[in-house]
């Protein structure tokens, strides 16, 4: 068996931080009383541990393997991921936290998730960038 690409040790690598991360924010906000319920499409609806795993890991999955596929062939894609990431991180919490009848232990704990996900997508796309082979001149 070969050897792991450092790419993708560096996504597989943020991706867990981030999820650990996010679960302990998680966990932290259960113990502060948040009950996580929602109504959604007229149903009520609550957020789980899965839920937060998921909405943390498949889209930075996605971005983070994205920009090193795509980097590959515009080294610029890493820097441009620097402000998106955050940008899309942190503006997530207008779209998707904020209007979302939680209470309000609930609601400062998914923001703090999404916060929490804008430097370790920072660090993620910095450790990319150094992981890229030299350009050939």
């Amino acid at each position: 068996m070969g050897r792991v690409p450092p790419s993708v040790r560096t996504i597989a690598v943020t991706v867990a931080v981030a999820v650990v991360l996010n679960l302990v924010i998680y966990g932290l906000g259960r113990a502060g009383g948040g009950d996580f319920r929602f109504t959604s499409a007229g149903r009520p609806a609550q957020v789980d541990a899965v839920t937060v795993a998921g909405f943390t890991a498949v889209p930075l999955l996605v971005g983070m393997t994205l920009a090193a596929v795509l980097a590959r062939v515009w080294p610029w894609v890493v820097y441009a991921g620097l402000v998106v990431a955050p940008v899309i991180a942190l503006g997530t919490i207008l779209v998707m936290t904020i209007p979302a009848d939680l209470d309000d232990v609930s609601t400062i704990t998914l923001a703090l998730c999404h916060v929490a996900l804008a430097p370790v997508t920072v660090f993620g796309l910095l450790a990319l960038r150094r992981r890229r082979p030299p350009e050939a001149t």
